[in-house]
């Protein structure tokens, strides 16, 4: 059986740089109508589990109004409509957050922060061989610390769940097992 829903008709409610949401109306395929579904649009992220040359996992401490916390995070950002890719979305991301560049960018995956109402994917990349080669260069709201973390480190912070970026934590997860460092 298909289950993929017919879109009958979509509506603008709000559209913003990083947010818009729409009104669709739907037919299941067995004919049984939804209306309203409510879909929130987003550029794609990109996120990177990147690794200095001297094998120090680069982490970014930052503050989150929705949740209300500082908390540490891996870097990333969204695709901007100049990226040519997904690489150079995050190559961008991490020089601009961090100042470092690097020798390598692997695709590991991608996922969905939530896939009843988000249309976008969260892309994971494994960079390596980072080396500091400038300043932040942050956007005028941002404020963020960059702290070089040991792998021990990292493994502790997920086994105490300290990272709640659940995306973030996916990627990790993702990387160490790409890295031979996660046992199943």
């Amino acid at each position: 059986m298909d289950m993929n829903w017919k879109l009958l008709k979509s509506d603008y409610l709000f559209k913003d740089l990083w947010f818009t949401v729409r009104k669709d109306r739907c037919e299941r395929g067995d004919g049984k109508i939804i209306d309203p579904y409510y879909v929130y649009e987003f550029p794609n992220w990109v996120t990177a589990v990147a690794i200095t040359e001297e094998g120090d996992f680069i982490f970014e401490k930052q503050y989150r109004h929705a949740l209300g916390l500082t908390m540490m995070e891996i870097p990333g950002g969204c695709v901007d409509p100049e990226d040519a890719s997904l690489e150079e979305a995050i190559a961008r991301e991490l020089k601009e957050e961090t100042g470092y560049v690097f020798t390598s960018y692997q695709y590991i995956g991608k996922t969905s922060a939530n896939p009843s109402t988000h249309n976008n994917w969260m892309h994971f990349f494994l960079a390596q061989g980072g080396k500091k080669e400038s300043v932040q260069s942050l956007d005028e709201f941002e404020e963020i610390e960059v702290h070089l973390l040991k792998l021990d480190e990292v493994k502790e912070m997920l086994r105490k769940n300290e990272i709640i970026q659940s995306m973030h934590a996916t990627a990790l997860f993702y990387a160490l097992e790409k890295l031979g460092e996660l046992k199943y």
